[in-house]
């Protein structure tokens, strides 16, 4: 590990540093009219320790890797280190306290974020020179999030800071955003049960009839009333979250445009993967994979459905998807690999004879058959073939074993489990069963 550098960022310059933001501040406050928020943010509101906890381990994650800081702009990563999803940006030294810019609203932003330096601008432009007045020095060295900013942004805030170097920041992030703390791990306890409420009413208004987007339009209402946020957040550049996965019968069996084992048929070749028109019918398979968020955390969960009946090649199948799940369930304890994982999945089908269906039908295989998830649908780790990386205690998975038969139909499950000392611990909470209706 490199030694650690003294900045200016620390003691006894911090006292200085501070006086001079809250004069910026109040400089440019007196040019805006911004009134002050007058709702209260304490009905959800990451806890001060929280932001603490993650601020001291992206700096240790900053100050292994040589980076001096670390800049972020996208959103979701923004929430995560402040609290606050607001118009700004984020700067993290690898000593000393975050900078958190806003450009609107900072009314808002103070009353969710517990960062102690929040600083209204009107332009990101100044940015740097802020940094310079706190640090010292803007840093040589410099962090930003690569993998999710778009070329010309990336130019415009390499050419703005003009560090000595940039850096890709993004695997910290992920990497210290991959262990879930006590605190998370109870807010996707409760987007679970908000699941489980919506599964139920699933089963009490699925009916031969209604096409796969009407049903899929029923549930999604109804779970909007109990706490859906609505917006499913996906990080990979042209990959979509949507919570409307519905594909019966011959659906089922459709690939595409999804790096999934199926893709379904969509509403249109404009958008060609989830419900689409079909109309449900009795005695056929309904494969049913439902993505949720409540206060920014996700779940994502497959359940088998079928009206009347539930042919037996279907049946097997689902069963055979179930007892694969468990197999991984068992084996997730820490120290074994992400590839450990895959590799008994599919050792697992092939025991059971669902090589060919396995993960999609040949030719069109998913690579995966699990990833992380929280703050976004799809996070690091995936559990994937040659990812040699261990697992933790604390990381979360959404797993999701599926057997695909072109043109026919689909089967599979999916539940998000949490890594303990001891296993995989299920934090979904819809019965890991089949549901015929």
């Amino acid at each position: 590990m490199p030694a650690k550098k003294k900045t200016a960022c620390q003691a006894p310059a911090v006292q200085k540093a501070f006086e001079l933001l809250r004069r910026v501040e109040s400089e440019i406050a007196m040019t805006r009219s911004e009134p002050r928020h007058p709702v209260s943010s304490e009905a959800f509101r990451v806890p001060p320790a929280e932001i603490e906890r993650r601020t001291a381990a992206i700096q240790e994650e900053l100050r292994r890797a040589g980076i001096d800081g670390l800049f972020i702009v996208q959103r979701v990563d923004l929430f995560y280190f402040t609290g606050t999803a607001q118009n700004g940006f984020l700067y993290v030294p690898a000593e000393g306290k975050p900078l958190l810019f806003i450009r609107q609203s900072v009314a808002r932003a103070r009353a969710e974020s517990s960062v102690e330096a929040i600083i209204a601008i009107d332009s990101v432009k100044t940015v740097p020179g802020l940094i310079a007045d706190v640090c010292g020095r803007p840093p040589p060295r410099l962090g930003l999030e690569m993998d999710v900013l778009p070329v010309n942004e990336f130019r415009f805030y390499r050419d703005l800071f003009q560090p000595r170097d940039c850096v890709d920041g993004s695997p910290l992030i992920l990497q210290v955003r991959s262990i879930k703390s006590a605190w998370e791990i109870a807010q996707l306890e409760a987007t679970a049960e908000m699941t489980r409420r919506t599964f139920d009413y699933m089963r009490s208004v699925i009916a031969p009839g209604l096409t796969e987007m009407e049903f899929s339009g029923m549930f999604e209402a109804y779970a909007r009333t109990i706490g859906h946020g609505g917006k499913l957040r996906v990080r990979n550049f042209n990959t979509e979250g949507y919570s409307w996965h519905v594909l019966s019968g011959t659906s089922g069996g459709l690939v595409g445009v999804l790096d999934s084992p199926a893709s379904g048929e969509g509403t249109s070749a404009a958008f060609p993967a989830g419900a689409g028109n079909r109309r449900l019918r009795a005695g056929e398979p309904v494969m049913v994979d439902l993505g949720t968020v409540m206060n920014g955390y996700h779940m994502d969960e497959t359940r088998m459905f079928a009206i009347g009946s539930m042919p037996e090649k279907a049946y097997r199948a689902s069963r055979a998807a179930i007892e694969i799940h468990d197999a991984v369930l068992d084996l997730a304890t820490p120290g074994r690999t992400l590839a450990e994982l895959f590799e008994h999945a599919c050792a697992r089908a092939g025991r059971l004879g669902y090589t060919d269906a396995f993960l999609g039908p040949p030719g069109h295989k998913a690579g995966f058959i699990g990833h992380g998830i929280g703050l976004e649908l799809i996070e690091p780790p995936i559990i994937a073939r040659a990812r040699t990386a261990p697992l933790e205690a604390g990381m979360v998975f959404a797993l999701e074993p599926k057997l695909v038969y072109a043109n026919e139909f689909a089967a599979g499950v999916e539940s998000v489990f949490q890594v303990t000392a001891s296993g995989g611990r299920l934090l979904s909470k819809v019965p890991v069963d089949i549901f015929v209706c």
